[in-house]
């Protein structure tokens, strides 16, 4: 006799995605406010960009130490805690008249969401049945996806027309309203026995055949994407002479890409195999970084010449996202795919942080129109690394 199938709980399921709309929304929308940041608090546009980098560094490191810190903490309570000191962060920043308060708001934001999406996710994870899991897992991280989609332009809409200082109000009492629905909708004893890989899971996970060259092209790719991600206001100030509210356009022209990339990266991985995904991706996505160091190095161009780059862009780095996912957990096996992939998320927001910095020195010393030359010759190398790890896969289970 058959068993009835376990409901899936999309209440909470949608709970925890509103946490990580906040949290996309808020990581995501600096690049479209960099300039505005930049001029109000009387720094140059790389500097401003060093609150990416601090916000992706802190992320890479903080989030596995307090991960593993609080290990013992209640998940309940532990994604409660997190998204009230997310809504606070936000608030700090909305109230920071200064470079460094602002910078200090960024560290503590990037702490709160490190600890709150892997978290969210791997609750996710263990809520629905096996055969409803990657439903589940797809409803969660769809939050980063609309944020991406909307959360951002919005932002970005918003920064511009009135100050940089009421997105990052406007996302503070988001999380206060994710805050307030996680506490209330969410069972007292959620998640109870689930707990993140400790330090030597992680190690033993990295010391898998391939695993470590495959996290490599995550960190190439991550720096590629940042570099020109970063900068791409200035860009476009540049290069189109693009006027500040006409970001948000830019910015939803970017996501609506990014979403039907990450839509046709997971298809295609299943059609086609990760490998040849990861490979065409990182190609089309070298080619659209060079594209826009080209157009830079050519004069001025309207957004009718730009936009192409910037769609190519957006669809080849997030169609990268789920073939690079899939190709970790074939070396890993699909026990340690939560280790794996949790470390892949380290490594991608390393290389964010790197991204950021170096960009930031192609504008001091060049201009920001050479971003995308440098972006360019990352993603050259992550098609390098990844050319070299093909082949490695260990078949696990």
């Amino acid at each position: 006799m058959d068993h009835p199938q376990r409901p899936l709980p999309t209440a909470t399921l949608y709970l925890l995605a509103l946490g990580m709309f906040a949290i996309g929304t808020e990581s995501f929308m600096i690049a479209g406010l960099l300039p505005g940041i930049a001029s109000d608090l009387g720094v140059g546009e790389a500097s401003a960009g060093q609150l990416v980098t601090a916000f992706a560094l802190t992320y890479a490191l903080g989030g596995p130490v307090l991960a593993i810190v609080t290990a013992n903490l209640p998940r309940r309570a532990l994604l409660v805690i997190a998204m009230a000191a997310f809504a606070l962060g936000n608030a700090l920043a909305w109230a920071s008249h200064g470079y460094a308060g602002l910078m200090s708001a960024r560290i503590l934001l990037a702490l709160t969401a490190g600890l709150y999406a892997p978290a969210a996710m791997a609750l996710a994870g263990t809520l629905a049945a096996p055969e409803q899991r990657g439903r589940a897992l797809a409803m969660v991280s769809g939050g980063m996806t609309v944020a991406i989609v909307l959360g951002v332009p919005l932002g970005t809409l918003l920064g511009n027309a009135m100050s940089w200082r009421a997105t990052f109000g406007a996302v503070a009492l988001l999380s206060l309203a994710a805050t307030a629905g996680l506490a209330i909708g969410l069972p007292r004893f959620l998640g109870a026995g689930t707990a993140p890989p400790d330090l030597r899971a992680r190690i033993e996970a990295a010391r898998l055949p391939g695993v470590l060259p495959t996290l490599l092209v995550t960190l190439a790719w991550g720096t590629g994407t940042y570099a020109t991600l970063t900068y791409l206001a200035p860009y476009l100030e540049q290069v189109s002479h693009l006027p500040p509210e006409r970001m948000s356009a830019v910015m939803l022209l970017w996501g609506v890409s990014a979403a039907i990339g990450l839509a046709l990266g997971g298809r295609a991985s299943d059609r086609f195999g990760a490998r040849r995904v990861v490979l065409f991706s990182l190609a089309l996505l070298a080619l659209s970084f060079a594209y826009l160091g080209m157009l830079a190095g050519l004069g001025h161009w309207g957004m009718a010449a730009v936009a192409p780059g910037i769609v190519m862009w957006g669809m080849s780095t997030w169609g990268f996202f789920p073939a690079q996912q899939s190709s970790l957990v074939a070396r890993s096996g699909v026990g340690l795919a939560p280790v794996v992939l949790s470390l892949n998320a380290s490594v991608q927001y390393a290389g964010f942080a790197l991204g950021a910095m170096l960009g930031g020195l192609a504008v001091v010393r060049w201009s920001a129109g050479q971003v995308g030359w440098v972006g360019s010759g990352f993603e050259v190398l992550a098609l390098l690394l990844a050319l070299a790890a093909g082949g490695r896969a260990v078949a696990r289970k």
